[in-house]
């Protein structure tokens, strides 16, 4: 019994020595070690010997256990050692060979809509503003003519947040706070971009939307500054030989006010399937300030008037780079994002 217990463990330092990798250690272990190794075989017949064999025949089996799991736990390191070794040489970066090519990212098409317009109102003398998202039902509703209980409100299905609080749903409330900020009731000649909100998702219209508004307030204002500016700005965007026209509306903060079509960028005004065959794309609401809110804000409408306009940025990014699906704008796919890709 003993000779064996001394050949077993001969032959099991032997093989640790000669183990390539640490795959072969693990087998040597459950070998020799695991439940159905040799030595663990050899103490199981423990009970075949006799009470006085017994003591020193388990003392040369778990000191032979003993000096194979110190064997196998010393190559084990040595050989992950030589891994590492292999693994940092075969992964080793060159610093001087030439970087690889880094793709460059691209523009959403609703900022390259809002910069195109920001820059070109700027040129015209305006100001870029905002202001908060999270608005009080005094600046988004009552300083724009909407009164509690004022019909219109049905029309707009808002977040509120408390029964003072809501989600903008308009970026108008910019515009009241802008006359109402300026102490010295001077001239205002502003555009407001940024996002609203309102209850809607479908392929057409998103919860959250953006909103461009413009508002000019100075002395002898006519709607015939309103309809100047408006055919710059739509020009502008998409293209020289856009027509505009206007059609009496409903709005609480301005009178009169109007509904504004495009003639159809796509057919030209001939009919098509985009414009439903009218010729016309309904894109803007514009108007001259009603003369309560000017007042309510701190102006004087003997001496004041004013045109207010909006449209938005989300449809008119559809329109210009025939976007079929609003929600796409708001998914963050590459696919459709890589194609803005541009330089410009």
């Amino acid at each position: 019994m003993e000779e064996k217990v001394s050949k077993i463990k001969e032959v099991a330092l032997k093989e640790i020595e000669d183990a390539k990798d640490v795959k072969s250690l693990e087998d040597i272990r459950v070998k020799y070690l695991g439940k159905k190794g040799e030595l663990t075989a050899l103490l199981k017949m423990m009970g075949e010997l006799s009470p006085e064999e017994r003591p020193k025949m388990g003392s040369l089996v778990n000191s032979a256990k003993s000096e194979i799991e110190e064997k196998i736990k010393n190559k084990e390191e040595i050989l992950r050692n030589e891994e590492l070794a292999k693994k940092l040489e075969s992964e080793r970066i060159d610093v001087t060979l030439p970087a690889s090519k880094q793709r460059r990212g691209s523009k959403h098409p609703l900022n390259r809509v809002i910069e195109e317009i920001e820059d070109l109102f700027v040129s015209m003398g305006y100001d870029v503003v905002a202001g908060p998202e999270l608005e009080t039902d005094e600046y988004c509703f009552e300083r724009l003519n909407l009164p509690k209980g004022h019909p219109a409100r049905d029309m707009q299905d808002s977040f509120y947040i408390t029964t003072e609080y809501l989600l903008r749903t308009q970026t108008s409330a910019v515009q009241a706070r802008a006359m109402m900020a300026n102490k010295e009731k001077s001239p205002i000649r502003i555009i407001v971009p940024g996002k609203t909100y309102r209850r809607e998702d479908d392929a057409t219209h998103s919860h959250q939307f953006n909103q461009v508004e413009g508002l000019v307030v100075d002395e002898k204002i006519s709607f015939a500054d309103l309809k100047g500016t408006l055919e710059i700005f739509m020009k502008h965007m998409l293209g020289e030989n856009t027509r505009l026209r206007f059609r009496p509306s409903y709005f609480p903060f301005t009178e009169p006010s109007y509904e504004v079509d495009v003639s159809c960028f796509k057919c030209g005004g001939k009919g098509c399937n985009l414009c439903k065959q009218t010729g016309w794309i309904e894109l803007l609401g514009a108007g001259i300030v009603h003369p309560n809110v000017l007042k309510m804000n701190g102006y004087d409408p003997e001496k004041y008037s004013g045109f207010a306009f909006g449209t938005g940025l989300d449809r008119l990014a559809m329109f210009k780079y025939g976007i079929t699906d609003i929600r796409l704008l708001y998914a963050n796919d590459v696919r459709f994002l890589n194609q803005f890709d541009r330089k410009d």
